[in-house]
């Protein structure tokens, strides 16, 4: 039996649903909401004691960290639907290189930008009295901390640096893009998905960096990749749960 728990299909979240689409998987998807946050009760806790999410549930046993779940699925289903790891060593590594990146600088840079300009909706919009007390139940101070920034704002210069490392996250993809059809060569492997997570939209929310005209070859990555029959089947099949619009939860508040 497989139980994932996840924010739906967007960010870290995408990563392990992607990975299960394309593995052709049977699971259980359990979507947490996080406009409430729903992922710090005690009863999620209990599941993974920091308090985030994705969070897989193989047979009791629970694997965290989005990429690991990913490899974790091709260590236990490596014959189910696509195979995502290149066998050549080589050629693995610089997938696993591609994952590591993605993991310690790219995603990051981009999280701080959707938290400025999502998440801090979420915080503001609730009592200061209402978001400490949901604060409190954040298991990790760093965690705590960037809500708190959140809420305040997060400072110029560090909005300025994270758009900084955008813009170099985006040239290295496309460099990688225009040699390969994949990241980590000619076949589409988890180093692809890990990225996507994170890339897809970007050329609507950050349109002027990912354009047609800047961008080509991403461009025509991410559209590759929404094309594929299992990535269509997850947009389908899972709904990604959507915080309330800031205003009703203002009002809600009052």
């Amino acid at each position: 039996m497989l139980t994932l728990y996840s924010f739906g299909p967007g960010a870290n979240s995408m990563k392990p649903l992607l990975t299960m689409f394309e593995k052709q998987l049977a699971f259980t998807p359990r979507l947490l909401n996080p406009a409430v946050f729903e992922h710090h009760e005690d009863w999620f806790k209990k599941i993974n004691p920091r308090g985030q999410v994705p969070a897989l549930d193989h047979d009791g046993h629970i694997i965290t960290e989005s990429t690991v779940i990913c490899e974790y699925l091709e260590d236990v289903f490596p014959d189910s639907g696509a195979s995502l790891r290149p066998a050549d060593p080589v050629a693995r590594a610089e997938m696993r290189v591609w994952t590591k990146w993605v993991d310690e600088y790219f995603c990051w840079c981009v999280s701080t930008i959707g938290w400025e300009r999502r998440i801090s909706q979420m915080a503001r919009a609730i009592s200061a009295e209402e978001f400490e007390e949901r604060v409190k139940r954040i298991p990790v101070p760093e965690q705590q901390k960037k809500w708190r920034d959140a809420r305040n704002g997060f400072p110029k210069e560090v909005l300025d640096e994270e758009m900084r490392k955008i813009g170099i996250s985006v040239k290295k993809l496309e460099a990688r893009l225009a040699e390969s059809e994949w990241l980590a060569g000619e076949q589409y492997t988890l180093a692809d998905i890990c990225n996507f997570a994170i890339a897809n939209g970007m050329q609507n929310g950050f349109a002027e960096l990912v354009n047609a005209a800047d961008t080509p070859n991403l461009v025509q990555w991410i559209a590759r990749i929404n094309a594929r029959p299992a990535c269509q089947e997850m947009f389908a099949k899972i709904q990604r749960e959507r915080a309330p619009e800031p205003k009703a939860e203002a009002n809600a508040a009052a």
